[in-house]
Order: C-alpha cells, then structure tokens, then sequence
C-alpha cells in the first residue's frame, strides 16, 4: 500500500470512528507501529488529525468565537475592500464565517441590496439593517453557526448572486481551497457558481493548512482579497493560473 493510500485510509478510520489507537491502526494497516506514527505526525503536520495519547482524533472546526477573536484588524482590512466590491442594487451571498461577519457590518447599509447567507450571526446582525435579507435553510453546524447539508444546497441552486463574499478554513501549497466538512465542500462550490462576481477573503493564516475535502482552487473566484504574501511556489501557481489577487 502506497503511502498516499495509507493515509486516506487513516483519515477514513479516524473520522468514522472518532478516534484511533497506533496499534489497531497498524494492525488494520499491516504495517508497523513507528510506520503509523509517522504517518500520524504528517496528518498531524498537515492539519487533518490531531494526534492525542497513543493514537489520533479527528479534527474539528474551530469554533465560531474562536475564529471571532483571531486576526480581528486583518479581517477588518479585508472587509472594507470587499465593502468596495459590493453595490447599490446587488444581490450578495455572504458565506458563514468571521471574515464575512466583518463583510456583513461594511455592506449592510448599501441601498437596495439583499443579502443572502447560511450564517446564523450574520443574520442576526442584519436582521434590523436595512439590507433584504434571506436565511438560507438547512441542518446547522452548531459550533460554527452555519447552516449546510441537502436542503441549504437545494435553495442555493435556485438563486443567482451578483456578488458572493467567501471565507475558507484551509488553502494548501497547491492553492486549493478546502474544508474539513463534505457538506460545506458542495454548498461552498455550488454558491461560487452562483455568483456573477465571488470574492475569497481570507487572511494569512489560512494558508498552508489542508483539510479533507477540495472545494475548488482559488483561479475559480474572481478575485483573493488577502494579506497573504506569497511563497516563491504560490507565485508560480499564482501567475500560471491567473489568480487575481486584491492586496490587504
């Protein structure tokens, strides 16, 4: 078995099971126990697992006042740029998350617009501004305050955004955009095809970070607003996929 094999093996095992021990891994595996933690540290390297007391536990989201209290001045940068992008009139998806939240409080006095989110406390906090406002239904994630799974992904498909502002948990070396959640995975891509116009904002320290499922790269947004300074192999990729990128 292949070491990339391995790997997603373990990542399967550990997310259904919760948890795993090196040993039942290795024997699982038929591989050796120094070979399980080894692949456990890379996991663990790369954002997937967390390693925990002889064995692994599958990673959670950070949680929403988590998030709310990390880069605070940085995402408050990104979101007056963003404020920039939006316009009287618009039809905007603004996708859950605390970068987006910041987005909420710029644009919410634009004339005219509605608003369109599957964030909890972005709706609370529009819910008496004088933006429309629609809640986009569905199973919630409660530690996050997002709503996702089949019904939100259903609604999404009828609608069509002028503008879409988006957050990310994970941006790899490949500049891949990914989440550690499946069901976000489908509702975050469908809403960018959505979208005459989507946004990535996010800021540095989402990058290097992988999670379990690819949501789409970050040549499919119309333009990564960002404090990001990019490494010699991103500026590559950057330049070879035609990734515009909004400076924060």
């Amino acid at each position: 078995m292949l070491a990339a094999e391995r790997h997603s093996r373990i990542i399967e095992i550990v997310r259904m099971r919760g948890s795993a021990q090196v040993e039942e891994l290795a024997q699982e595996l038929n591989v050796s126990t120094m070979t399980i933690r080894r692949d456990l540290e890379k996991l663990q390297k790369d954002n997937i697992l967390e390693r925990c007391h002889g064995g692994a536990v599958a990673k959670q989201e950070v949680s929403y006042a988590d998030k709310s209290v990390t880069n605070k001045e940085t995402k408050s940068r990104i979101a007056a740029i963003c404020g920039n992008l939006a316009s009287a009139g618009d039809t905007i998806f603004l996708d859950a998350g605390t970068t987006t939240y910041e987005i909420a409080k710029v644009i919410r006095d634009i004339p005219d617009i509605m608003i369109v989110t599957n964030d909890l406390e972005i709706a609370a906090l529009l819910k008496n501004s004088k933006a429309d406002l629609f809640l986009c239904g569905g199973s919630i994630q409660k530690s996050t305050g997002s709503m996702l799974g089949y019904y939100a992904t259903q609604m999404l498909g009828d609608f069509r955004f002028d503008v879409g502002f988006f957050g990310a948990a994970s941006i790899n070396e490949e500049l891949e955009v990914l989440t550690p959640t499946v069901d976000k995975a489908f509702l975050k891509r469908l809403a960018v095809e959505r979208c005459g116009k989507s946004y990535l904002a996010v800021d540095a320290s989402k990058f290097e970070k992988q999670a379990m499922t690819k949501i789409n790269h970050l040549s499919e947004y119309t333009a990564v607003v960002t404090d990001r300074v990019f490494t010699e192999k991103e500026s590559a990729i950057v330049r070879k996929t035609n990734v515009r990128v909004i400076y924060a």
